[in-house]
């Protein structure tokens, strides 16, 4: 069993910036590919950003590119998203996941397996 853990949302003015945490328990994931997520209400959860198992390669959705960053620290288990220069379309719920089985960066939410519970991130104009 894999258990992914988020934080770091909150509100932000536009133009700010925050970094969400996600660290896994129960068993290691973080050294497989891991991404995060979005989703508002009425819309379909859209990839943000993947990442290697070695951190060596990174996929962003166009919307985010120049602005957000993946990062992992494997020996904490734990995957970063940095968010910087934050707009307020960028409120959403986002959504730490892990593939649990393959090495290389995707954007396919079918390949994450294990899915953290969210955490809230609002940018107000």
């Amino acid at each position: 069993q894999v258990q992914l853990a988020e934080s770091g949302g909150g509100l932000v003015q536009a133009g700010g910036s925050l970094r969400l945490s996600c660290t896994a328990s129960g068993r290691t994931t973080s050294t497989y590919a891991m991404g995060w997520f979005r989703q508002t209400p009425g819309k379909e959860r859209e990839f943000v950003a993947g990442i290697s198992w070695t951190g060596r390669s990174t996929y962003y959705a166009d919307s985010v590119k120049g602005r957000f960053t993946i990062s992992r620290d494997n020996a904490k288990n734990t995957v970063y998203l940095q968010m910087n220069s934050l707009k307020p379309e960028d409120t959403a719920n986002y959504y730490c996941a892990s593939t649990g089985r393959i090495t290389t960066a995707t954007m396919a939410s079918s390949s994450y397996n294990y899915w953290g519970q969210g955490t809230q991130v609002t940018v107000s104009s």
